[in-house]
């Protein structure tokens, strides 16, 4: 199985929201929503009752949509939005990384380098099977999300395939980012190694996955602390635009997270 890291691949974001206009419309009228009610735009459950959400959504999703549908709809949307509204920062990990970000706690602090995010790992090296088909499908990425209260809101994407018009999308509970500390060298898994994988050849290629929450929280620490140890990262990387290229690659710039960083 090919493992791809080197460069940023169209993301969930470009692929969900393809005309920005629409979505920088709904962050107008929800802005204009929390300045009237003094709301908290940076917590989910707040978010999700805001007015001009319910027919954003009803208009992508149609008003037949489940329930749980509609729940990960908005729960994309929350992250799309903060996503859009820091920059649209995407960190690329590299293979090396990644890996050695499974085996061990690289130290530093885990503190989010933004306040919300996207880590997008290398292609078909992280795994999860989805609840719904029981298919593993390869993960993307993690978007998080950092709270005005320090609660850490992470969504997970898997399943981005050329076949497909639409991805998996996988909320993870939140967490008090006050807790990360402890979660870089948690034991998640009983009876189990953390990060490992049951996929055929899976030893053979050295694949792993993410079975449970706290698998996606630990991750995510780690790669926290990482970049919080290390100075002058990456240069940001200016995107590539070919349509003969394999996976597609993103329209966004991104920052590319090696192992030739310096440490602090």
């Amino acid at each position: 199985m090919t493992l791809h890291d080197s460069y940023a691949r169209f993301t969930p974001y470009e692929l969900a929201f393809p005309k920005l206009d629409r979505l920088e419309e709904l962050i107008v009228r929800i802005e204009q929503e929390v300045k009237a009610q003094s709301v908290d735009l940076s917590n989910l459950n707040t978010f999700f009752a805001m007015e001009p959400l319910d027919a954003f959504v009803r208009e992508i999703q149609g008003s037949n949509a489940l329930p749980k549908t509609i729940y990960q709809y908005i729960t994309l949307v929350f992250h799309a939005v903060h996503f859009h509204q820091a920059g649209c920062p995407i960190y690329l990990l590299s293979e090396d990384v990644t890996r050695d970000l499974v085996k061990n706690h690289q130290g530093g602090q885990p503190t989010p380098p933004e306040s919300s995010g996207y880590m997008q790992l290398p292609q078909h090296l992280l795994w999860i099977s989805d609840a719904d088909s029981s298919a593993p499908e390869s993960i993307d990425g993690i978007f998080w999300v950092l709270s005005s209260h320090k609660t850490l809101y992470s969504l997970l994407i898997a399943g981005l395939r050329p076949d497909r018009p639409g991805f998996t999308i996988v909320p993870v509970p939140e967490a008090p980012v006050s807790d990360a500390g402890s979660w870089v060298d948690a034991v998640v898994r009983n009876g189990m190694d953390d990060f490992s994988s049951q996929l055929p050849g899976s030893d053979l290629d050295q694949l792993h996955a993410l079975q449970t929450s706290g698998e996606v929280l630990k991750l995510l620490a780690r790669f926290f602390a990482y970049v919080s140890s290390v100075q002058d990262m990456s240069e940001m990387v200016n995107p590539r635009a070919s349509d003969q290229m394999d996976p597609a690659p993103s329209a966004l710039p991104y920052f590319r997270v090696t192992q030739n960083a310096q440490r602090v």
